[in-house]
């Protein structure tokens, strides 16, 4: 089914998640669209609308369970259900070496690296099991194939991103509900890191990023997530899909 589906963007004011909404809303689909960035998120539901789609912008943090009902429920209300949802939001870590990182670190990037989507995956599923199809793509990333692409929390979040995805594809492929990832390689978006580059993790992980390839544009990585998404991919469940110019195949 493609046009006038309920879709949930997370992480959509900006970078690969405003690609993907605005993608969406270009098919004719019907997009929440989910940031903690509010003034973010209002201009992507602007853009939408002065396209001719339709869009309505839920802000607050992920990490959060009363944000992420939030979120799903205005998807039920305004648009009449969930088909699919983007796990995208995500922050970077400071490319810290397991011995080097903060509890603070490691807690706040599992939380909105894996538990954020978890909690909005749990929340929708009710939705897309009553009506026995939806759609769940998640943004990993090329951390999640490799230890050199980040450091020891944004690795092992983005690990933990996979196995949550292939975790979903096997329990609900019977009832009508697929689960695929993309993991991006380098990517031109807004995404910071505080990270002091002589520490030991940022030195050690430098070196790899040699064989990064092309940095892509956030619709790039949006046609895969479509995709994914679309009837198109019909028989692809609990794949991971690498968009990274071929960094993963080095």
């Amino acid at each position: 089914m493609a046009g006038g589906r309920s879709v949930i963007v997370t992480g959509a004011a900006s970078g690969i998640g405003r690609a993907a909404a605005l993608a969406f809303a270009a098919e004719g689909d019907r997009v929440v669209v989910a940031d903690l960035d509010a003034e973010g998120a209002a201009a992507v539901v602007r853009e939408v609308e002065r396209a001719g789609g339709t869009a309505v912008a839920v802000t607050g943090d992920l990490s959060e369970q009363a944000v992420v009902d939030r979120v799903a429920a205005t998807a039920v209300e305004r648009f009449g259900g969930v088909d699919v949802l983007v796990n995208n939001a995500g922050i970077m870590d400071r490319m810290s070496a397991p011995a080097d990182v903060s509890d603070a670190e490691w807690e706040r990037v599992i939380r909105v690296n894996l538990t954020a989507p978890f909690l909005l995956t749990r929340a929708v599923l009710p939705h897309m099991l009553a009506a026995g199809r939806g759609a769940i793509v998640n943004t990993a990333s090329e951390a999640a194939l490799r230890g050199s692409a980040a450091g020891a929390a944004y690795t092992a979040s983005k690990h933990g991103v996979v196995g949550l995805t292939k975790s979903l594809a096997v329990m609900y492929r019977g009832q009508g509900i697929r689960a695929n990832a993309i993991c991006p390689g380098g990517t031109a978006t807004a995404i910071s890191m505080d990270a002091d580059r002589s520490a030991h993790g940022p030195a050690t992980i430098a070196p790899h990023f040699v064989n990064l390839g092309r940095v892509s544009r956030p619709e790039e990585q949006a046609a895969a997530i479509l995709f994914l998404a679309s009837d198109a991919a019909s028989n692809i469940n609990g794949a991971v899909l690498p968009v990274d110019d071929g960094w993963s195949a080095v």
